[in-house]
């Protein structure tokens, strides 16, 4: 039998793709928005001036101590504003998107929107 050759692939520049230190760095998309409970419950803040932990609850279909987690993981990162009050003598929990909370939202879905764009492209 003959000798075989490998086979040698073009570097990437010759391939019309940019040598890895040449092309920008990517920008970070926000690990805290990206799990996909808390994406849920910025989204239904952003579109809702306040909801409870009963709507948020029944909205996103979770358990009481799942969106407590999630909810408490927005509000350290002050993303959503949480009140606590009684009606009578039943507590309730209001939460509300923060100025900070909106913004962080509209950076993630730009860089949705433009990792689909990319994708797109190609």
């Amino acid at each position: 039998m003959g000798k075989l050759t490998p086979v040698r692939r073009p570097e990437p520049a010759a391939r019309g793709v940019p040598p890895v230190a040449a092309r920008p760095e990517p920008a970070q998309l926000d690990r805290l928005i990206h799990e996909r409970i808390r994406l849920a419950i910025v989204s239904a803040l952003a579109v809702n001036e306040t909801l409870t932990f009963n709507e948020l609850k029944r909205l996103l279909k979770t358990t009481d101590g799942n969106l407590s987690a999630h909810a408490r993981k927005l509000e350290e990162a002050q993303y959503v504003r949480c009140t606590k009050s009684f009606a009578g003598r039943v507590p309730k929990t209001d939460y509300r998107l923060t100025p900070a909370g909106r913004r962080a939202l509209v950076r993630y879905l730009d860089h949705m929107e433009a990792l689909i764009r990319a994708t797109r492209e190609r």
